[in-house]
């Protein structure tokens, strides 16, 4: 079958880049990558040139995961309580996005349509030296450029990229959307078009709460501020991305069928003018606090907490005291490493076991009676509060991780399904 190639001698034409990213559950097996493959290449004879990201299909990481712990497990008596090497981890996890790239890629051509797939380190994408949690510092697309140019759709592993040390490095759960928007900066893309399992955000988890509306359009300040309370439709390194770059994010879902008028939620921005208001409920159950009542150690405790995978939401330190607030999503393994760092320096204290709930809208801070309504919601949902947060578009309240889907659809009823 002849392959679209641009026609000998044409005048070259810059068509409008989308920049796609699909989740492991759209690409969880043949069938569903063959799915995706029509949706890319309807958009690529739309007229469009396009950049396609990949997570692993399916559980497939989660599963390489167990291989890299039953592996130490094997070890014996020496294997005890240690944790496998976050180096060879991401050597290990990152050939998950190299098999759905692959595998699009041939779904693509036998399409018609010419395609290649890169690996991260292909594509030009740089990170720092960190390994399981990098952060991307620099993108150099030319490699994608070039095959933009000939005519190919480019399908990209994500969630991975390579360090200024020339070593594979991997972005922390959700990262495969930090790929796709950082693309979509360094390539200048009309768009980037994020899909899953479900069709755009939500005013809360429809699984936990059945009354969630869907939001037809955000503004990159709110969505930013429900992923760093734990909203798992887009992550938050992502938003920052296209909040600095000015990039539009589309949220859909691959299971719809392919049209031009998608139910989505668009995120660019600024959003059409609304009264600040709640808008969504967000519900974290991976959380933990540590706490630290003397600060010579304080540069080895936050040594120990990164190298155990936990993200640092919030930090106070006081004259005599530090404390943590941290999120466990990306530390699978920290039950583990809280037994060491408890061997290694006792004085740090960590709590596991938490959760964080919150409301997320405009001018939440602004009248008292919304802080006295946020109290009352959580007693009615017998949710102790450990510790209050509040911020121009934020409240929110550290709890017992078991409380948490009760206080969702007690905020919920009382904030949002007015």
């Amino acid at each position: 079958m002849l392959l679209e190639d641009p026609k000998p001698g044409a005048p070259a034409v810059r068509r409008p880049i989308v920049v796609q990213k699909y989740g492991g559950s759209s690409v969880a097996d043949v069938e569903k990558l063959g799915r995706v493959a029509e949706r890319v290449v309807h958009a690529r004879r739309a007229g469009n040139d396009v950049v396609v990201v990949v997570s692993a299909m399916g559980k497939t990481t989660d599963g390489l995961l167990k291989l890299a712990h039953d592996a130490v497990g094997a070890g014996g008596a020496g294997g005890e309580g240690r944790e496998p090497a976050r180096r060879e981890l991401d050597m290990l996890v990152s050939t998950g996005e190299r098999v759905a790239m692959s595998l699009l890629s041939i779904a693509i051509q036998a399409r018609g349509v010419r395609a290649i797939s890169f690996t991260g380190s292909q594509s030009g994408i740089i990170t720092n030296d960190r390994h399981f949690d990098a952060r991307i510092i620099e993108v150099r697309p030319h490699r994608i450029e070039d095959e933009l140019a000939r005519g190919a759709v480019v399908i990209v592993a994500g969630y991975q990229g390579m360090s200024y040390k020339r070593e594979i490095t991997t972005l922390g759960r959700g990262g495969s959307d930090t790929t796709a928007v950082a693309l979509a900066a360094a390539l200048g893309a009309d768009r980037c078009e994020i899909y899953s399992d479900v069709d755009g955000v939500y005013s809360a988890d429809p699984r936990t709460v059945p009354e969630a509306r869907h939001l037809p359009e955000l503004d990159h300040a709110l969505l930013q501020e429900m992923a760093e309370s734990g909203a798992k439709v887009v992550c938050a390194q992502a938003v920052e991305w296209a909040r600095r770059a000015g990039i539009a994010i589309y949220a859909r879902s691959s299971f719809e069928p392919v049209s031009d008028t998608p139910r989505q939620t668009v995120i660019r921005r600024f959003a059409p003018g609304d009264e600040p208001r709640a808008r969504a409920i967000v519900g974290h159950r991976q959380l933990a606090h540590a706490a630290l009542g003397e600060l010579a150690s304080l540069e080895r405790a936050e040594r120990l907490l990164l190298d155990a995978g936990a993200a640092i939401l919030e930090e106070h330190v006081t004259e005599e005291r530090a404390e943590w607030l941290l999120s466990l999503m990306s530390a699978p393994g920290f039950a583990e490493a809280r037994a060491r760092m408890a061997a290694e320096l006792p004085s740090l204290a960590v709590t596991v076991g938490l959760g964080l709930v919150s409301v997320v809208g405009g001018g939440l801070t602004e009248r008292g009676a919304q802080l006295v309504a946020f109290r009352e919601a959580l007693a009615a949902a017998a949710a102790r509060p450990r510790r209050m947060l509040a911020t121009a578009l934020r409240l929110g309240a550290v709890v017992d991780a078991a409380s948490v889907p009760d206080a969702e659809r007690a905020l919920h009823a009382r904030f949002v399904a007015l």
